[in-house]
């Protein structure tokens, strides 16, 4: 595998970001401070109409939250990338995202008028403004993942986050098997105890990545996945 950054962005506490990856590429996210967290949508690039699956990743192999070596399905039964390596090991799948009004709610309010830049910015506006740029919208947001924030259930359901979970330099690395638009933002996960507004920068790069072997970790870790290598590989066969 190549590690020549052909891309390399710091989005900083707040922030946000959209691009799309190809496939044969590989996304690493970095949490530079400790304690980030990335809020991430999927679609298919070709036709956004196709994309992450939360019940199907999760039930299609029998987890919770998500680590390497698992992979993110599409609700047509395709992968859109896998976890190949991971030094964080719990990444939330379940809690959604952060609106203004629990923004409001949680920190109080930091207008631009009065913090210009720095305002106290919420997860689905951000969400929003980087999806009009793909001529997408409400309509298009769904359960997003979380990476970095560790979330645990206890035998009645009750859902909590685990403070410090992911710390400084931890990182993700997603190899994309779909031409794929990728949206994400830094905003605070939805659960966090801090009473205080404080999100953290990561680090985004992208590098070209080997195709995964018959023996890959990812496609073999459950049936499920190997199906959908097949339908994925099925997808581009007449596409090169």
């Amino acid at each position: 595998m190549s590690q020549d950054i052909l891309y390399s962005k710091t989005v900083k506490g707040g922030g946000m970001w959209s691009n799309v990856i190809s496939r044969g590429k590989t996304l690493r996210l970095t949490d530079i401070e400790g304690g980030a967290n990335v809020g991430m949508l999927l679609y298919n690039e070709a036709q956004p109409i196709e994309r992450y699956n939360m019940p199907d990743t999760l039930k299609g192999q029998h987890i919770f939250y998500l680590t390497a070596p698992y992979c993110l399905h599409s609700d047509m039964g395709r992968i859109f990338c896998s976890i190949t390596e991971d030094t964080a090991g719990w990444h939330d799948t379940v809690c959604g995202c952060s609106s203004a009004a629990s923004v409001k709610a949680k920190y109080g309010e930091y207008t631009y008028q009065e913090g210009r830049n720095d305002f106290y910015r919420n997860a689905r506006e951000n969400f929003l403004i980087e999806l009009g740029k793909w001529g997408l919208g409400q309509k298009d947001i769904f359960p997003n993942l979380n990476w970095f924030s560790k979330v645990v259930s206890d035998e009645e359901g009750n859902l909590s986050f685990v403070e410090g979970a992911s710390q400084s330099g931890a990182k993700i690395e997603l190899r994309f098997e779909m031409d794929t638009l990728v949206v994400l933002n830094t905003c605070q996960h939805p659960l966090d105890p801090n009473s205080e507004y404080a999100p953290k920068p990561v680090l985004l790069e992208v590098f070209k990545s080997e195709a995964p072997s018959a023996d890959d970790k990812c496609r073999l870790s459950r049936p499920e996945n190997e199906r959908a290598f097949e339908t994925t590989e099925d997808y581009y066969a007449l596409r090169a």
